[in-house]
C-alpha cells in the first residue's frame, strides 16, 4: 500500500445545468494536477444540482451517457489523476409517478477507467421545524449495495451525504479493510451547523479511518443554500482540512496512510466488538409499567 496520498479536496457551488459544472471541473482538475495531487475528490451533486424536476428530467441521462461522468473520465486520463466524482443524478428505474433518478458517484483511475460506482443508499427525507419537508425519495430511488473502491492507498468506502448518519455502513466498510471513507455532501445550513463536523469526526474515530468529505457551498441557481466546510479528518479525529464557507476552490493535503494502522493498533475497537442479546422483554415490560402509572 502506498503510504502518502496527496489529495485535492474540492468545494463548489454547482449550477442547474451540466455545462457550468463541467467547465469548473476542468479547471479544478488542472489545479489539482498543478498541486501534484494523486486524487481529486468532488462533492455531492457535482454534475448537476437542480430541484426543478421537469428541467432536471430534460438533462438527466443514463449513467453511460452522462456528460459530467464522461468529462471526469477525460480529465482523469488527461492529468493522470484519480477522481472521486462526488455524485451526479443519473436515470434510474421508472417509478409510479415517472422516471426516478439515482444519486450516483464513481471512482475513476488515472487511465480514465471507472473502478467502482455507488448509488446513495439512504435518502434525505427529513422534517426540520419551520421548514418544508425534504423528500429526496420523491425523485430518487435508493441504492442497494455498499461499495468499496480498490486504490493504491487501500480500499475506499463510498457513501453520499445522508449516509453519514448511518454508522453501521462505515463500520462494515472498516471491518472489510477500508482505510478511507468518501462522504461527498450537500448539507443544508441548519443541519451543517449542528451536526456536520461532529458526525464526520465520529465516523473517523470509531473506525480508525480517514474521512474525506467534499461539500457544496453557498447560493445555488435553484434557490437552495448549502453549508460548505469541505473537510478531511484523520483516523485519530484530527481535522486536517476545513474549507469553511470559501467560494468554489480546492485545497490539497497529504494523508499518511500509516496513521490508519497506528490508530487501529492503539484502539482496536474493530476487533473488540462482541455479540450480545437484546433483552426486549425487559424493555417492553418497563414500557408497560410506565403506561400503567397512576397520576
Amino acid at each position: 500500500m502506498t503510504a502518502i496520498l496527496r489529495l485535492s479536496l474540492a468545494q463548489m457551488t454547482s449550477t442547474n445545468c451540466h455545462a457550468g459544472n463541467i467547465a469548473w471541473l476542468q479547471t479544478a482538475a488542472q489545479q489539482a494536477a498543478d498541486a501534484g495531487a494523486d486524487m481529486l475528490a468532488l462533492p455531492e451533486a457535482a454534475g448537476l444540482i437542480n430541484k426543478d424536476y421537469t428541467d432536471a428530467l430534460n438533462q438527466v441521462v443514463d449513467h453511460a451517457d452522462d456528460p459530467f461522468v464522461k468529462e471526469c473520465r477525460n480529465a482523469a486520463a488527461k492529468y493522470g489523476l484519480w477522481i472521486q466524482t462526488g455524485s451526479t443524478p443519473v436515470k434510474g428505474p421508472d417509478g409510479p409517478d415517472g422516471v426516478r433518478f439515482l444519486n450516483h458517484g464513481d471512482m475513476i483511475n488515472p487511465a480514465g477507467d471507472i473502478v467502482a460506482g455507488y448509488d446513495k443508499i439512504h435518502l434525505f427525507d427529513i422534517f426540520l421545524d419551520g421548514k418544508p419537508p425534504t423528500g429526496e425519495s420523491h425523485r430518487y430511488c435508493p441504492g442497494t449495495n455498499a461499495v468499496m473502491a480498490l486504490t493504491p492507498w487501500g480500499p475506499a468506502g463510498m457513501a453520499i451525504c445522508y449516509d453519514l448518519r448511518f454508522p453501521q455502513l462505515f463500520r462494515d466498510y472498516a471491518q472489510s479493510g477500508a482505510t478511507m471513507m468518501f462522504i461527498p455532501s450537500a448539507f443544508t445550513i441548519p443541519t451543517g451547523r449542528a451536526h456536520w463536523e461532529v458526525l464526520l469526526r465520529a465516523r473517523a474515530i470509531e473506525n480508525g479511518a480517514f474521512v474525506i468529505a467534499s461539500a457544496q457551498v453557498g447560493d445555488h441557481d435553484d434557490g437552495r443554500k448549502t453549508y460548505g466546510h469541505s473537510m478531511v479528518v484523520s483516523p485519530w479525529g484530527e481535522v486536517l482540512a476545513d474549507m469553511g464557507t470559501n467560494p468554489a476552490s480546492i485545497t490539497t493535503v497529504d494523508l499518511n496512510m500509516d496513521e490508519v494502522s497506528a490508530a487501529r493498533r492503539q484502539i482496536p475497537s474493530l476487533l473488540n466488538g462482541r455479540d450480545y442479546r437484546f433483552d426486549a422483554t425487559y424493555v417492553l415490560g418497563s414500557a408497560a409499567k410506565q403506561n400503567n402509572i397512576k397520576k
